[in-house]
């Protein structure tokens, strides 16, 4: 695949005071779905607007499809960029039927072609039947359709999308997610939106980029980022996981209060230090055993299973188990070895 979109060392000031992304570098590959995955105020919005052209650099360089957007000096505007940008509430226009919303930017075209593509686009998000109506006659799901069909009618290089789910009920997100997904991958769109949801991330993108205090902590698959993390800022964000204190007496094993423990360091450790293991859910698996001194302090019951809390010598420890369980049972704990980090 071919660079869709190269960003190099970019940082962006607001005021020229205040550094909101600090030398970040990114590159998205052709008919990609990249995510911008962070919380609030940690740049992920202010890196889509320098992508569009809405904010300047202040150094840095980017290029789109090999050229040069903006260094610093060389600066496209917006309008010149073909990039489409879909926002959090879609900014549809509510006077203007479906048809008419879908064809704005087809204004260069004979009515003729305007009226096949508006067609067509329709076709392609299924809403052929909804082109006479109005945007506050459609649901939140059709909404972000029509938006859609907009963006992609005149076939932008580079698709923004900022929360694109956000305003969706929660019951039809995830079918929405992947008909939203199959769509671009047909269409061989490159797309990067933004989003705090870990679990529309994993859904929707290819690759996700995790952002902390505007640089990239973290670049590469859903996997690789879940079961490889960098950093425990990542390995947190991306949740599921509690610690447990370890030192460290071989190059694979590592002793705690639960016993030794086989793990991967993610950080140099030597041996003997102090270090902490990261344990998901599926990792610590517990039954009820009367002698133990390890206690459930929580249980959460999360339709398909339980979740529980286990005080595990001081240490609090999300585990899971196969058979129901109450607050206060004491339980034997078993700790898996595969997949577990150290840091």
């Amino acid at each position: 695949m071919s660079c869709a979109l190269s960003i190099n060392n970019l940082t962006c000031k607001y005021d020229e005071q205040t550094t909101i992304l600090k030398e970040l570098s990114l590159q998205v590959e052709q008919g990609e779905i990249v995510c911008l995955l962070g919380a609030s105020g940690c740049g992920k919005t202010t890196l889509l607007k320098a992508i569009a052209g809405l904010l300047p650099l202040s150094s840095g360089s980017m290029k789109l499809n090999c050229m040069t957007i903006d260094d610093g000096e060389n600066w496209t505007p917006p309008e010149l960029r073909n990039i489409g940008m879909i926002f959090q509430d879609y900014a549809l226009f509510p006077h203007l039927t479906v048809e008419q919303n879908v064809a704005f930017g087809l204004r260069d075209m004979a009515i003729s072609e305007q009226k096949a593509k508006v067609q067509q686009m329709l076709e392609l998000v299924h809403l052929e039947q909804f082109g006479e109506r109005y945007p506050h006659q459609l649901s939140g799901g059709q909404q972000q359709r029509v938006a859609i069909a907009r963006s992609l009618a005149y076939k932008p290089d580079l698709l923004l999308l900022d929360e694109p789910f956000s305003n969706i009920d929660t019951q039809v997100r995830h079918e929405l997610i992947g008909e939203i997904r199959k769509l671009f991958k047909q269409q061989g769109v490159t797309a990067i939106f933004v989003t705090h949801s870990r679990e529309e991330a994993f859904a929707f993108a290819d690759k996700m980029a995790v952002m902390h205090h505007g640089v990239i902590e973290q670049y590469g698959t859903a996997s690789e980022l879940y079961y490889q993390p960098s950093s425990k800022f990542v390995a947190d964000f991306l949740g599921g996981g509690s610690y447990l204190s370890a030192k460290r007496v071989s190059e694979t094993e590592f002793e705690t209060e639960l016993g030794i423990v086989e793990a991967t360091a993610q950080q140099a450790i030597e041996i003997a230090e102090q270090c902490e293991l990261l344990l998901r859910p599926q990792h610590v698996q517990i039954s009820a055993e009367e002698e133990s001194a390890v206690v459930v302090i929580e249980q959460q019951f999360m339709g398909d299973h339980c979740r529980y809390v286990i005080d595990a010598h001081g240490n609090k420890l999300f585990a899971s188990s196969s058979e129901p369980l109450d607050i206060g049972q004491r339980v034997a704990v078993k700790v898996e070895t595969q997949g577990i980090l150290a840091f």
